[in-house]
Parts: C-alpha cells; sequence; structure tokens
C-alpha cells in the first residue's frame, strides 16, 4: 500500500551531514522526474531538489546549492539526498517525490524528520 518510504532522517549538529533515502515499489515504473522537498514548522513546502531521469539534470533550492546532492540508484530503486554541512534553517521534514509517464502519476512519500541543532 505504501509505495514511498523515507529513512535516514534524524536529529545532528550544525555542520555534520546525513543521508535521506526514499525506496520505492518497484511497481513505479517509467520514473521521468525525481524531488525532495521539505516543510518546516510554520512554513510553506519548499522545493529542496529535482533531477531528470533521462537527461541527469538536476535544480537545487539556493539555500542548499552546494550542500545538497540528488541521486538514484535503479537496482536498489532508491532515490537518495546527500546532505552536507546542514544547518539549523534545514530542520523540517523532508519528503520524497516521484514522477511518472505512462502512466503519468506523482507519488509522495509520508516524510522523514530532520532537526539541525546549533
Amino acid at each position: 500500500q505504501v509505495q514511498l518510504v523515507e529513512s535516514g532522517g534524524g536529529l545532528v549538529q550544525a555542520g555534520e551531514s546525513l543521508r535521506l533515502s526514499c525506496a520505492y515499489s518497484g511497481s513505479i515504473i517509467n520514473i521521468n522526474v525525481m524531488g525532495w522537498y521539505r516543510q518546516a514548522p510554520g512554513k510553506q513546502r519548499e522545493r529542496v531538489a529535482t533531477a531528470i531521469a533521462l537527461s541527469g539534470s538536476t535544480n537545487y533550492a539556493d539555500s542548499v546549492k552546494g550542500r545538497f546532492t540528488i541521486s538514484r540508484d535503479n537496482a536498489k530503486n532508491t532515490v537518495y539526498l546527500q546532505m552536507n554541512s546542514l544547518k539549523p534553517e534545514d530542520t523540517a521534514v523532508y519528503y520524497c517525490n516521484l514522477g511518472t509517464i505512462f502512466p503519468v502519476r506523482d507519488y509522495w512519500g509520508q516524510g522523514t524528520q530532520v532537526t539541525v541543532s546549533s
């Protein structure tokens, strides 16, 4: 029933790193877009990183450029978000998103909490 499961969140100190994982069901095929979003308390959802599967092109929010990297391991059915040099302002619930074609569908995970202390 749950087709996307995020993991890897936790409590870290500023300057440390985390790698988030998004494991998705093998029934999800023809992924063309993948992304990570986050939402902090009292704030709107923010697009953190996106990638196009075919071209490999990526886009990052200005606030995370040079620190975060989105990637995918097809064999493991997993999308990753490597987060380095974490800052307190990175604290949020992080959500994985997959977009497919044939059929056209949009998938979301349940989110994983990332908390960065000073």
